[in-house]
């Protein structure tokens, strides 16, 4: 008796040619593909390309501790005089000046609430009015300080501002000087070469005013350590959501040229969900160990507060996580493109930890109100270069983890029970293969 023949399985002739020719084919990958492209470059680019232009309350403390007499015919000495053509010569709305006294300028550079400060010292009257006299011994000063752990750029664009406000007082107060009978009448070489000095009298010395370790690129290690917090709960959420899926049965598997799909197992998508977020939990704690144990111990990134920054690190990479698979849960198959437009386009260029927010569009400053790695930022820039402060944006980064746990677990909790309700499973028959006549 003859063996039965095993059914045969569907010719795999079709042509790739043939699909090509079919537009219904090219459609929604063309147009996904191209909006995609779009909202990237316009978020990205529009971003960065013009942070002067974009300049909006800059905050910079300005610090006035001339202790000087009021020049003769006037109530104010040249500090007071100083600090308003400061002021004045920065164009209106770009920059917050903060009239502060040394003590309180110190404490809000060491944490983060302004991005540098011009300090007029104590005998800068004193020291001006001798350049007119015989008894001029050192030039007028003013000290430019910055903040390199508010970042590079902010730090950069203060400092910058700052010393070109200062120029155009100290060329304020030498035409000032210029104009006083002493230098006006005197007509010797020696008045010649004074008026020259006087003409641009202030010295400005640039100082750091709140100092931050060597290992820190220069103050963005803050905004790479939360890039990668971010990443880790991204790509890792993703990573789980797609091998629970695959493991039961939901997803075909496919390893190189190795196919296979497992038996379906029923479960709702409310188990689900909350399958894929505990095993976001237990894993998190793996992933952000790896990274301290790479960019502090392998690397030797300057990390103070090593245990907070690890407990901050993972509720940050939590919160990302769990987030990831709500909105995952709640939009199925396109869920990985809108968790990649909450978490990384949008996210990036609102962070304000490259450029500040006060020199981006108002568009970003918007989003920073609620974008996750604004606050995750926020958090980490404070552990690294500000002591822990709580408010230097530690507090701020705790509440916003908080917010982001509660609207994950609401979000998607909320959308598979509502899914389960009417329902709506996912549980699909797959058909037995029809036998094929031998």
């Amino acid at each position: 008796m003859a063996s039965a023949m095993p059914p045969r399985l569907p010719s795999l002739d079709t042509r790739a040619a043939v699909l090509l020719r079919r537009g219904k084919l090219w459609l929604v990958p063309s147009v996904l593909s191209g909006l995609v492209a779009l909202l990237l470059s316009l978020l990205y680019m529009g971003g960065i390309l013009t942070p002067t232009s974009s300049l909006r309350h800059l905050p910079i403390a300005l610090v006035n501790a001339d202790t000087g007499p009021a020049l003769p015919g006037g109530r104010e000495n040249l500090g007071t005089q100083l600090s308003v053509q400061v002021t004045a010569a920065t164009p209106a709305g770009h920059v917050a000046w903060r009239p502060l006294t040394r003590a309180q300028a110190d404490e809000q550079l060491a944490s983060g609430k302004v991005y540098g400060a011009l300090v007029i010292p104590a005998d800068f009257t004193a020291t001006v009015t001798a350049l007119t006299t015989s008894r001029a011994t050192t030039r007028p000063t003013l000290t430019v300080l910055t903040n390199p752990g508010v970042g590079s750029l902010a730090s950069s664009i203060a400092s910058q501002i700052t010393q070109s406000a200062a120029h155009q007082g100290s060329l304020a107060i030498g035409r000032q000087l210029t104009a006083s009978p002493a230098v006006a009448g005197d007509s010797s070489t020696a008045g010649s070469t004074a008026r020259v000095l006087l003409a641009d009298p202030v010295q400005v010395d640039t100082e750091v005013g709140h100092p931050i370790g060597t290992h820190t690129g220069l103050g963005l290690s803050a905004f790479y350590y939360t890039l990668l917090l971010v990443l880790a709960g991204f790509i890792g959420a993703n990573i789980i959501h797609n091998g629970v899926d695959t493991a039961l049965g939901y997803a075909d598997s496919e390893l190189g040229p190795w196919h296979t799909r497992r038996p379906t197992v029923p479960i709702n998508r409310t188990q689900t969900l909350l399958l894929k977020m505990g095993m976001t939990a237990g894993i998190s704690l793996l992933t952000t160990a790896l990274i301290l144990l790479a960019t502090v111990a392998v690397l030797g990134m300057d990390a103070p507060h090593l245990l907070l920054l690890w407990l901050f690190s993972y509720c940050a990479c939590l919160a990302v996580g769990l987030g990831v698979q709500a909105i995952n849960a709640a939009f199925g198959g396109i869920g990985q493109l809108v968790a990649m437009f909450v978490f990384i386009a949008l996210a990036l260029p609102s962070s304000g930890a490259t450029i500040p927010l006060e020199a981006v569009p108002g568009f970003y400053r918007f989003l920073a109100v609620f974008e996750p790695m604004r606050q995750l930022a926020a958090g980490v820039r404070a552990i690294l270069y500000f002591d822990a402060r709580a408010d230097a944006g530690l507090t701020r980064g705790w509440i916003m983890i908080a917010i982001g746990f509660a609207a994950a677990l609401v979000f998607g909790f909320g959308m598979t029970r509502y899914y389960d309700r009417r329902g709506l499973r996912r549980l699909t028959p797959q058909p037995a293969p029809t036998p094929q006549p031998v």
